[in-house]
């Protein structure tokens, strides 16, 4: 892009000169007035050197650091700091080196005349969709700093949200896998020792006994053709579960098994409520809040059902009928949608179902742990004792013998 040289004045009077890369004469004279900067005098130079190269799609970002990132923003802008300035800050001070170049890239673009939305959108492992139209949004309607503080704040609650997904599923993986190692380690060492041990003495053994020792053979033999078949099963589900069918059948069990199924279709409503809710106060139309918000409902028969309502509105219906036909929102959330769609007020009561989902998400998951914590300890006390007891057996049986 050319570059121009121009000369001017800030609010205060202060004479400032510079150079600026645009598409053209207006470009440029648009960018340096957002930066509250009087246009004098301007014209165009000689191209410089070529720049570094870009970054083409930037790379991914851990939700907590584009929350922290979208709240700095919002404060700055607040202030009344220049765009350009906030995100020249943002970058020089961000740790993560390739989010700061994103920030620092996306900061150029803007100098050269784009809008930060469009600037943003180059970058879309960084910025998604929804983190994009709602800056669109923001800065249609001359409210981006509003707009910014409702992201921050969306982001935070996914990201609270998120770790509650995590520690529903945490506690029972950890204890099954501790038990595995634990069975593991003395199917392959302990019991070889009593089988020997066991054939030196001739004793004969119970129906228990043999089975265990059957099992630990059966590992002491075949142990590299199990590792490699629970590694190559986990690779064929992988490739199943990215199919579309694949997908859909493995979503639809998550859904409907028993208690966690539940507590997973209440996280994708909390999900669904509070994306729909932040896009439509902010503006964004809803035909399009309703795509962006399929895409991150994070289970694709909730991406199904949200996309089937969305064509039944570009028919011209309501929200609520559709996503009642679809049985896979609960009645209350299309009847409190209904609600909000009579009255007015949308973004609102979603918010609010939003907000109860949450809150009975909490619930769920920490009656959930309580249930799981004495249910796994006496499942791998059971099973470990199992295994010592049919090991002892035979021994109790030498004794009983002896006496």
């Amino acid at each position: 892009m050319p570059t121009f040289a121009y000369s001017g004045r800030r609010r205060g009077g202060e004479t400032v000169r510079g150079e600026r890369i645009a598409d053209t004469i207006e470009a440029a004279v648009q960018g340096l007035r957002r930066d509250q900067v009087l246009v004098t005098q301007i014209q165009p130079v000689k191209a410089k050197a070529a720049p570094a190269a870009k970054v083409k799609t930037g790379k991914r970002v851990s939700a907590k650091n584009l929350a922290v990132f979208t709240r700095q923003f919002s404060v700055m802008i607040d202030a009344g700091l220049p765009l350009v300035q906030c995100l020249e800050i943002l970058g020089n001070q961000e740790e993560d080196k390739g989010f700061a170049a994103v920030i620092l890239q996306t900061r150029a673009d803007v100098e050269g005349g784009a809008s930060l939305a469009d600037a943003m959108k180059k970058y879309p492992k960084t910025f998604d969709p929804l983190f994009t139209n709602m800056i669109a949004a923001g800065e249609a309607g001359g409210i981006l700093d509003t707009i910014l503080k409702r992201l921050a704040s969306y982001i935070e609650k996914a990201v609270k949200l998120k770790g509650q997904v995590k520690s529903a599923m945490a506690y029972p993986i950890a204890v099954i896998s501790m038990a595995g190692v634990v069975v593991a380690g003395i199917l392959w060492k302990v019991i070889p020792t009593f089988a020997s041990l066991f054939a030196g003495l001739g004793a004969e053994l119970p129906w228990p006994t043999r089975m265990v020792i059957a099992a630990s053979n059966l590992m002491v033999q075949f142990a590299p053709f199990i590792i490699v078949g629970f590694i190559g099963l986990s690779f064929l589900f992988r490739q199943y579960y990215a199919t579309h069918n694949g997908q859909r059948a493995v979503d639809r069990m998550i859904l409907r098994a028993p208690v966690i199924g539940l507590i997973m279709r209440k996280i994708a409503v909390a999900r669904f409520c509070r994306t729909l809710s932040t896009l439509i106060s902010s503006g964004v139309p809803i035909l399009d809040g309703l795509e962006i918000t399929a895409k991150t409902a994070g289970n694709s028969i909730i991406e199904d059902a949200v996309m089937s309502t969305r064509k039944s509105i570009e028919r011209g219906e309501t929200i609520s009928a559709p996503l009642k036909e679809t049985s896979v929102f609960p009645p209350m959330v299309s009847q409190m949608i209904a609600v909000g769609e009579a009255t007015g007020a949308l973004d609102t009561m979603l918010s609010k179902i939003a907000d109860f989902y949450e809150e009975e998400v909490d619930a769920a998951v920490a009656g959930l742990v309580s249930l799981l914590e004495p249910l796994m300890i006496g499942l791998l006390g059971a099973i470990v004792g199992g295994i010592v007891i049919a090991m002892y057996l035979p021994i109790f049986d030498l004794i009983k013998k002896l006496a």
